[in-house]
């Protein structure tokens, strides 16, 4: 078993999959071997059906958790078995898609100002007021900011892609006072470990314990003010082919989905019923 993990391994580095989809591919992997009882090769398409259907029947889990097992299994036989996979015998589970939950501009406000630690209220700052994925942001350093032209770099992305978000004014402010109290020298926010960033379950953390002290009741996370972020930018009339490439989105689908939740305030629809409140 070792060596063909280790076959889809580096198969998975020279396709250059991210750390966290080489883990969650190879987690998956161990799984299927356990529920089915022998090695992967003995298995066919039965076993694969029988184990997504366990997955999503007696596990309840997510879709888009039983597609992260689905393509690790087909990633598998393709590149350490050298097998052809037939969708045929092993359909892949519809998505479901949701619409995202969002802050109202004064709700973000209010997070942002219950946070009294200055590193971390910049950092909620900061992701909100240019869109960053949380890993985004505690991976960020001090020379990707560019206060000459109010533009944030943000390197190795989803996908690996590097882009170029805006940069807030009042970002800017914040970031300028927190340097001078921390004196960050190459990750802009460091860890409690030597030369390393600061994690992202401590930002998550924050942002949970800022939410509890709101009152907030939404069922919400720090992706969240990605989401507010995005469509806030859409009730200012900015348009989906800009915020695509600020939140680095390989596809336009993607971002049209904050369509759905600002549609009313752009457009300026109205229902037909309320056209005639005038008569």
């Amino acid at each position: 078993m070792h060596d063909y993990l280790e076959t889809m391994k580096v198969a998975m580095e020279l396709k250059g999959f991210s750390e966290a989809t080489q883990k969650a591919y190879l987690a998956q992997i161990r799984h299927y071997e356990r529920f089915s009882g022998k090695h992967p090769a003995a298995c066919g398409y039965d076993e694969v059906r029988a184990f997504l259907h366990h997955e999503i029947k007696v596990r309840k889990l997510s879709s888009s958790y039983v597609n992260i097992a689905y393509g690790a299994i087909k990633f598998f036989y393709q590149t350490a078995l050298c097998r052809e996979w037939n969708m045929q015998y092993v359909p892949r589970i519809k998505q479901k898609r949701f619409l995202p939950t969002v802050l109202t501009l004064q709700e973000v406000e209010q997070v942002i100002d219950s946070v009294s630690n200055l590193k971390h209220k910049a950092m909620l700052t900061v992701c909100y007021t240019s869109g960053l994925r949380v890993s985004e942001c505690t991976h960020l350093k001090v020379s990707d900011v560019h206060s000459d032209n109010m533009r944030l770099y943000i390197r190795s992305g989803k996908g690996d892609k590097d882009r170029y978000s805006i940069l807030s004014h009042r970002a800017l402010k914040l970031l300028r006072e927190y340097w001078k109290v921390y004196r960050p020298k190459d990750w802009l926010f460091p860890g409690a470990i030597k030369d390393m960033p600061i994690s992202v379950r401590t930002l998550q953390a924050v942002f949970k314990d800022a939410i509890t002290a709101c009152g907030i009741t939404k069922a919400v996370s720090i992706h969240s003010l990605r989401h507010s972020f995005a469509t806030h930018l859409l009730n200012k009339g900015a348009n989906i082919l800009q915020i695509k490439d600020l939140l680095g989105h390989g596809d336009i689908q993607t971002t049209t989905r904050y369509l759905h939740l600002t549609n009313a305030q752009v457009l300026g629809i109205k229902s037909p019923y309320d056209a005639e409140d005038a008569r």
